[in-house]
């Protein structure tokens, strides 16, 4: 046998420096690796397999000799390769892949690996394989909730002339793919709005991007919105950043706030409407980008245009298709059933039965102003969630002062004597109070110069304690 191996040893004298390379590689290799030639005979062997097998000099000898229970010769005469087979090699489970070497169609070898040393090395894998597949998958479905649109025209709750025709204009706005305009002030659905128009247009099923221009300071809006490339500035992270267009390519990009925009931004939005490509920070490479543009403000932008405070050009742009949501000030008909679903929304959020509204209550409701819109009704009807009683019935008594109290609900309400609305007026002052002062009498006492004794009787005729 020493003979033979000098004799093989001899004849792959000229391969020396190539092997010494091999080696290197074979050494560094997670894997144990093992090349034998068209006989069968051991070539090569990584230095962590002759470890395992206890043969420091394999090479030369035939594979049966040194590897148990292998099957690499076999590979050389089928020129089939064996992937993931568990052998057994000094009664441990291994990982074994076995590939046949071509040269010019014909099989000149073969190489062995074995993967996993220990089949329990396998299972960890598989586990950390699975952990990591469901965190990925996590990361996955959270992006995808932060880039697609909540809400269709069918969440838009309303019954007034006004909120129709904005709905049908709308509606009609996403059959197209133009940049559409949604005016409104504070709290009247604007953001509502734009979800709609995406999800009915032909890029629902791409991403939905919003980004309020108010809310991001000027210096960093440029690198919220078109990204940047890594070390671009200080404090920018090396791998870069990918911009809002980017991320909304395919879909839509929901601009809240626009008018509020700094006019330098306001330049490089309009190339980008222009151009219909984007520039990273720090880059000299343009990106083309197919995005829908839907903007919101609740500022008069031909007033702002006047004034030099919002380019004319950029509201041409963004003013192709426009919209006006009137105030609920101006459309009284949609507190009822606003107020009957936001009750359903909130009631289901919270966990709390709500049995119904009263007719008193809906009726101060509806003669409030509203200054601060939907989203005011919405934060009045949870705050008369919290202050329910027994009955589960929202109630005069248990709506804020400021709309109880305002002089458009001291009306003569149906079916009701002026002693039963004295009372509940009066019930209802007492309550804010009593709640303003969390819970304390003397202090609520005091601030409607009252006596304690007075607070105590007048709360006992209420039913409460």
């Amino acid at each position: 046998m020493d003979n033979e191996n000098n004799i093989f040893l001899k004849e792959n004298k000229d391969n020396l420096d190539y092997k010494e390379i091999l080696n290197v590689i074979l050494n560094n290799a997670y894997e144990w690796l093992v090349i034998i030639d068209d006989k069968g005979y051991i070539m090569m062997m990584s230095k962590g397999y002759k470890e395992f097998i206890g043969d420091m000099v394999p090479e030369g000898k035939h594979v049966t000799e040194v590897i148990e229970n292998t099957k690499l010769h076999d590979i050389v005469k089928t020129g089939k390769t064996q992937i993931g087979e568990i052998q057994i090699i000094k009664g441990q489970q291994v990982i074994a892949s076995r590939l046949p070497i071509i040269k010019d169609n014909k099989i000149i070898g073969a190489i062995g690996k074995v993967i996993f040393k220990d089949i329990t090395d396998f299972y960890d894998m598989s586990k950390k394989i699975i952990t990591m597949e469901k965190e990925i998958k996590y990361y996955k479905d959270q992006l995808k909730k932060q880039k697609s649109a909540k809400y269709s025209f069918s969440n838009i709750i309303g019954e007034s002339k006004s909120l129709m025709e904005v709905k049908n204009i709308c509606q009609r706005a996403a059959m197209s793919d133009s940049n559409v305009l949604i005016m409104g002030e504070s709290g009247t659905g604007k953001e509502l709005f734009a979800h709609a128009i995406h999800n009915a247009s032909d890029r629902a099923s791409g991403p939905f991007v919003k980004i309020n221009c108010a809310a991001i300071p000027s210096e960093l809006l440029e690198s919220e919105l078109f990204g940047y490339e890594g070390g671009a500035f200080t404090g920018a992270k090396k791998e870069g950043k990918v911009g809002k267009f980017e991320l909304a390519n395919g879909g839509s990009i929901f601009l809240d706030e626009i008018g509020d925009m700094p006019l330098q931004m306001q330049v490089k939005l309009l190339r980008v409407l222009q151009e219909r490509e984007i520039e990273r920070i720090g880059s000299t490479k343009t990106r083309p980008i197919n995005v829908r543009i839907i903007s919101a403000t609740n500022k008069n932008l031909e007033e702002e245009v006047k004034t030099a405070n919002f380019r004319e050009d950029l509201y041409y742009r963004l003013n192709v298709m426009s919209v006006n949501i009137e105030p609920l000030r101006k459309r009284k008909d949609d507190i009822r059933p606003l107020a009957k679903a936001l009750v359903k929304k909130l009631s289901s959020q919270m966990g709390v039965h709500v049995d119904s509204i009263s007719e008193k209550a809906m009726a101060a409701l509806e003669a409030y102003d509203w200054p601060g819109n939907i989203r005011e009704l919405e934060n009045v009807i949870e705050r008369s969630i919290n202050l329910l009683d027994s009955d589960r019935i929202i109630k005069v008594s248990t709506l804020p002062v400021h709309i109880t109290q305002s002089h458009k609900t001291h009306v003569y309400i149906a079916g009701s004597t002026l002693k039963e609305q004295l009372y509940d007026v009066e019930k209802s002052i007492i309550l804010e109070c009593l709640n303003e002062n969390q819970g304390n009498k003397q202090k609520t006492a005091n601030d409607l110069d009252m006596s304690r004794t007075s607070l105590y009787q007048k709360l006992k005729s209420y039913g409460i304690d």
